[in-house]
């Protein structure tokens, strides 16, 4: 058996169309979409992100402006920047590029965005309204969106399903945890702690790996009817890997490939929040 590849930019692609006609509805209106991208620091990761950003934005219509702060810069300097284009009526959707250099309290920073242009749902309130499940109310974080639009893209059905996900942190697990939630999944959440992870997994009818150990999950925990979502980009000799042991692929229903999975999805939902963004603010 050999499971379907669920690859992120042929989910993408109808995605993109559809942005394409709602950026042209709004800019009948007076109304041209701009995301404000701030990279500080000199990571090289951050720098391809951004610019992976632009070349989606750029095709739809969606205009895009990079500010870059140097590796000394302070939070005091990264705030003032943060509070104009907050005031900024142009600028519909910010998002900083992580990580931030030392110099920066990073919490300081993401509190300080307008939760109306906080298109990566960093903001407190846009945490606090997805675990309340008011998603009508919030910006829901990208990578966690995205992996739900791949589950969705099976035709695997949520509501009932089981559902792990390895990994509790804030950019995945925690959000990922509250949109399956409220989509009526039975979820477990495992870490570092938990026991029996690989009985858990086996149990499970998807699986979304996002713990960020190469090839932690194995083959053998697997089963032949499971959606794998593997988050995970470990670098290893010679490129990058998944979280999920590439030998899932001879195993499972469904799975993502690394590269080409999430991460090819993730930045044309971010456009899809700039504009969500948009209608938040009441333009």
């Amino acid at each position: 058996m050999t499971a379907t590849v669920i690859k992120g930019l042929e989910v993408a692609k109808p995605k993109r169309v559809e942005l394409t006609e709602r950026v042209k509805a709004l800019t009948a209106k007076g109304v041209i979409p701009k995301l404000a991208v701030v990279l500080a620091g000199s990571n090289e990761a951050s720098k391809v992100y951004a610019q992976s950003k632009q070349k989606v934005a750029d095709p739809l219509g969606i205009q895009f402006e990079l500010f870059i702060k140097p590796d000394d810069v302070s939070t005091q300097e990264l705030t003032a920047l943060i509070d104009q284009l907050n005031a900024d009526p142009k600028v519909h959707g910010i998002l900083v590029e992580l990580p931030l250099p030392k110099t920066v309290d990073k919490e300081v920073v993401m509190n300080r965005l307008d939760p109306k242009k906080d298109i990566d749902g960093v903001h407190p309130f846009n945490r606090g309204y997805l675990l309340g499940g008011q998603e009508d109310r919030a910006i829901v974080p990208a990578t966690p969106k995205s992996c739900l639009e791949l589950i969705k893209s099976t035709g695997v059905p949520i509501e009932g399903a089981a559902v792990t996900i390895l990994g509790r942190g804030d950019t995945v697990g925690r959000p990922l945890n509250s949109l399956l939630i409220n989509r009526g999944a039975t979820v477990t959440v495992c870490h570092s702690k938990t026991k029996n992870i690989d009985a858990i997994v086996k149990s499970s009818d998807i699986v979304v790996a996002a713990i960020g150990k190469a090839n932690f999950v194995k083959a053998e925990w697997l089963n032949s009817k499971q959606v794998v979502i593997d988050v995970g980009i470990n670098a290893i000799p010679g490129g990058i890997t998944g979280d999920v042991d590439t030998k899932a692929v001879d195993v499972v229903a469904y799975i993502t490939p690394v590269p080409g999975g999430v991460g090819s999805l993730t930045t044309t939902i971010i456009m899809d929040n700039l504009l969500d963004a948009i209608k938040l603010q009441g333009k």
